[in-house]
């Protein structure tokens, strides 16, 4: 079956799914099987510690894979300039970058003459409409199911990604919860022209930074056990529930300050429970799909599997 759409056009790409950044977890041998599997794997740039580590990076990437890969920027979530770290991808001449949590237009502006596809995710209509007036080729619509940094509004993807299609001209990405091939049939029937995924690229094989009592947390819970938190710092994120994150609500409700949660809420925190598997000790990013996820499959039977599944959707709706 033909899955060519504008994304796949844009981003030379096979099918329209596209790995999330992925906070100290998208790294080389994760973004490298997504590639070969057929969509496009991403690096996080900025958990790396240098822009030197970055580039390590992307060459261990060309290494692994010859197809289009890209690097992922999170802007808003790093008190460290960027554009040293930007300067490696477009030296390195890295056919994609995302941009994501924050103002885009400092990595805009970098990128003036660069021949580079841009995506930015976006939570609100308005966020696109901005995206696309600095430049952006394609939006990556975010619902509030998803995991880690969302909207501040609450909409769901269902209600967000058409509204988003409506507002924009160039090709929409829905993200948050789709884990399978009926999520990606969904998102197509709303408009959008492909996916990402996070959560669900977690519990794979190849995203071997991530502890396997992180992947087991995913696969045996369930859509409930997610939470919220950061609501009061203006910057909600979705992560595993635990006795970690009930602080973390806690402080918050009371009303509590940014140095009374910046130790609960750290990077360092975060590395713990993904990194050492110290799952109340730390927290992890996830979306309400992983109640959808019920094993850890190898990146390429993930897409396989999923492909699968959308051709017997469109197979049944033809009949």
């Amino acid at each position: 079956m033909n899955w060519q759409t504008r994304v796949t056009d844009l981003l030379k790409i096979k099918y329209p799914i596209i790995q999330g950044g992925l906070a100290y977890l998208a790294y080389s041998k994760l973004a490298a099987a997504v590639s070969n599997a057929g969509g496009l794997g991403q690096i996080t740039a900025m958990s790396l510690k240098s822009p030197d580590l970055l580039r390590a990076e992307i060459r261990k990437v060309k290494q692994l894979t010859n197809n289009p890969f890209g690097v992922n920027f999170a802007i808003g979530q790093h008190n460290r300039s960027f554009a040293d770290f930007l300067q490696v991808a477009i030296e390195e001449k890295v056919p994609v970058i995302s941009m994501t949590g924050g103002n885009p237009a400092p990595i805009f502006e970098q990128l003036k003459g660069v021949s580079v596809k841009k995506l930015v995710l976006v939570a609100a209509r308005r966020q696109a409409v901005k995206a696309e007036e600095l430049g952006a080729d394609a939006v990556m619509v975010v619902g509030q199911e998803g995991g880690g940094h969302l909207g501040r509004d609450d909409i769901g993807t269902f209600v967000l990604v058409p509204q988003v299609v409506d507002a924009v001209s160039i090709p929409v990405i829905a993200s948050g919860g789709i884990g399978d091939g009926r999520g990606l049939m969904a998102a197509l029937s709303l408009g959008a022209e492909g996916i990402e995924m996070g959560t669900r690229f977690i519990a794979t094989k190849e995203c071997v930074h991530a502890n396997d009592a992180y992947k087991k947390a995913l696969v045996e819970g369930n859509e409930t056990d997610t939470v919220v938190i950061k609501r009061s710092l203006g910057a909600p994120a979705r992560a595993i529930a635990n006795s970690w994150t009930e602080k973390i609500l806690e402080i918050e409700k009371n009303n509590g300050t940014y140095e009374q949660l910046k130790d609960f809420i750290s990077g360092l925190a975060n590395q713990r429970y993904i990194y050492e598997g110290a799952v109340n000790e730390g927290f992890a990013w996830a979306g309400q799909v992983m109640g959808l996820i019920k094993d850890i499959p190898s990146v390429d039977e993930l897409l396989k599997r999923m492909i699968t599944e959308a051709e017997q959707i469109r197979a049944k709706w033809a009949k």
